[in-house]
């Protein structure tokens, strides 16, 4: 997250009960103690540089992937000042990437287990925007409201499926990226859908221009 991303935290209203998955560039502990306050729970990375003081330790099952789990609070004076909350602090290894990670979150009822499962549904949530970004063509959204984003992402979605249908059914090669990007800078070609996308795309050559004088 960059700067100003962290500073978006501050126009949230917390919901109590509400889980909050963020990466561990939001990881400011004045703001995650808004979301301690407001009865509401995040969970995120720790940042690598973390000094953590251990109250107590307990059990996991390392056949999950689980490392630790711990219960403590900051070590230094400053952040467990931002934080007097005790803190919770997950250590995971992810078989998928071989990664340890290690996450931190003020809820000390829920699994450790499920403290590494959010995160990992974060994962999907941003793999999912990011194929938004990739497929859709959103670049930004005309409105803010949750009616007016969600009418702008199910229009590019239909587009999407249409074309998808049309690549199949023409039986395009390459992939339906390519689809899109040659529909994409061909707008206003005056040619059919198949002609454009096909082999069978005629030349277009420009004809001597009548106004252009000669030289010689």
């Amino acid at each position: 997250a960059r700067q100003h991303d962290v500073g978006w935290l501050d126009s949230l209203i917390f919901e109590a009960g509400a889980f909050y998955l963020m990466d561990r560039g939001y990881m400011d502990f004045i703001r995650l103690a808004l979301i301690a306050r407001a009865g509401a729970f995040f969970v995120t990375r720790a940042k690598t540089n973390l000094q953590f003081t251990r109250h107590r330790s307990q059990w996991v099952d390392r056949f999950t992937g689980l490392r630790s789990d711990h219960v403590g609070k900051p070590t230094l004076e400053k952040s467990r000042k931002a934080f007097p909350m005790l803190l919770r602090r997950v250590r995971y290894l992810d078989s998928e990437t071989g990664k340890e990670l290690t996450f931190l979150t003020n809820n000390l009822e829920i699994p450790a287990l499920t403290v590494a499962m959010l995160y990992k549904l974060r994962w999907r949530i941003e793999l999912f925007f990011r194929w938004i970004k990739g497929h859709l063509r959103i670049k930004h959204y005309y409105g803010t409201s949750p009616n007016a984003v969600k009418t702008q992402i199910w229009i590019a979605v239909c587009t999407y499926l249409m074309i998808a249908i049309l690549h199949k059914q023409l039986k395009l090669p390459g992939t339906l990226h390519r689809t899109l990007q040659v529909l994409s800078v061909h707008p206003f070609e005056k040619v059919t859908l198949n002609e454009l996308l096909t082999e069978s795309a005629p030349r277009f050559c420009m004809g001597p221009d009548p106004n252009q004088l000669n030289l010689f």
